[in-house]
């Protein structure tokens, strides 16, 4: 017969926060108790302190550090709005100050403008912004936003910054395109004003990135021309008005003929950044 086998008692144990809720019965039993029983306050404080002072540091500890994260919590949601604010100011001031160089930027094409329109103050003229270009990097033919309608026609001459642009070659009612001296090929009848002898400009958009075009077939017997010369429209140029000034010689050279030279000029336009311009409005043949 098998001997009978005992079951091991188990052993009692108390679930944790039973015994943290105990505790705090007794730690508070016991303060009541010191509080109540003054015969008993001294050696119930003595026991209070080695029970409830480790319990109420506990209690400080957790307490100072909710109070340092709520006080660091508060910082950031304070320095989050004023970032918040500070790139609204931001956002702000970038917004004036692009506009504010629009606006100089403006005031400066009028005040161009306006002075050309003093030095060529015989000729009755109209404003007239850029609406549209073709696919060229430069402004060698493009489109205005006034037309027939304001008196435009066919053969108007257009300028711009310090002289010459082009010519209307194209007008509808409200609109009309404009081909510029610029455009390839395109041969402009010019005068070298310090000797007026007579050359042909011609369109190049191959040089236009240095700001230069093309001159030739100047008759200069006397070699008086130079580098910085102006050259202005010839009075026998079959489109453009007399006298309008195109560029200025930045290089010359004798062609191999010994009888004529040819150069380059720079502009009197910033053709690649043009906006507004000013059309001319009488034609060459009806100007006596």
């Amino acid at each position: 017969m098998s001997p009978v086998l005992k079951r091991p008692k188990e052993k009692f144990t108390l679930p944790s926060k039973y015994l943290l809720f105990l505790l705090t019965c007794v730690c508070i039993a016991i303060m009541i108790l010191s509080f109540k029983t003054p015969a008993l306050n001294t050696p119930l404080n003595s026991i209070a302190g080695v029970l409830l002072v480790p319990f109420q540091n506990g209690i400080s500890e957790v307490g100072g550090w909710i109070s340092d994260k709520s006080d660091q919590l508060m910082e950031i949601k304070d320095v989050l709005e004023e970032n918040q604010r500070l790139k609204a100011e931001v956002d702000r001031l970038t917004i004036e100050n692009t506009k504010f160089q629009q606006e100089r930027y403006e005031l400066n094409q009028l005040r161009q403008l306006l002075k050309l329109d003093e030095e060529y103050s015989e000729y009755e003229k109209i404003g007239a912004q850029i609406i549209a270009r073709d696919s060229s990097n430069w402004f060698s033919s493009f489109t205005i936003n006034k037309g027939s309608n304001d008196g435009i026609q066919i053969n108007c001459n257009v300028m711009a910054g310090s002289g010459l642009v082009g010519r209307v070659t194209d007008v509808g009612p409200n609109y009309a395109k404009v081909t510029s001296i610029i455009e390839d090929n395109n041969n402009t009848s010019g005068l070298l004003l310090s000797t007026g002898d007579h050359l042909i400009v011609t369109g190049d958009l191959t040089t236009m990135p240095k700001g230069m075009i093309a001159f030739n077939k100047l008759v200069d017997n006397d070699n008086k021309a130079a580098v910085g010369d102006k050259i202005v429209t010839s009075n026998i140029s079959n489109h453009y008005l007399p006298g309008i000034l195109i560029g200025y010689i930045s290089s010359i050279e004798t062609d191999s003929n010994n009888l004529t030279k040819s150069g380059t000029l720079t502009t009197a336009v910033d053709f690649e950044h043009l906006e507004d311009v000013l059309v001319i409005m009488e034609l060459k043949q009806t100007i006596q």
